[in-house]
């Protein structure tokens, strides 16, 4: 079954992440980007505080595509495991 969208949660500015969640089915798991990657992502200025919602939002496609190569890939982190992302993981 392919993961579906779940919902944005919180841009984190202290940590510098974004926050949002995936569904395998009824399952729910907690997924974060890094603002860097999502900079890097649009290859522009960095987004401000104010707009990262929106940004994620238009990168929201590719966000989740990399988040289905980590999750069919086992690359889980932290407890609860989630799934991470950062710029490295959409080069190549």
């Amino acid at each position: 079954m392919p993961l579906t969208t779940s919902r944005f949660i919180a841009y984190d500015q202290d940590r510098g992440i974004v926050q949002f969640s995936m569904q395998d089915g009824p399952r729910e798991f907690a997924c974060a980007i890094s603002t860097s990657a999502m900079d890097d992502l649009e290859r522009g200025p960095r987004a401000r505080p104010s707009e990262r919602e929106e940004q994620f939002m238009r990168l929201r496609e590719r966000i989740e595509a990399c988040v289905e190569r980590k999750y069919q890939a086992t690359e889980f982190e932290g407890t609860p495991p989630g799934i991470v992302l950062r710029s490295i993981d959409f080069r190549g």
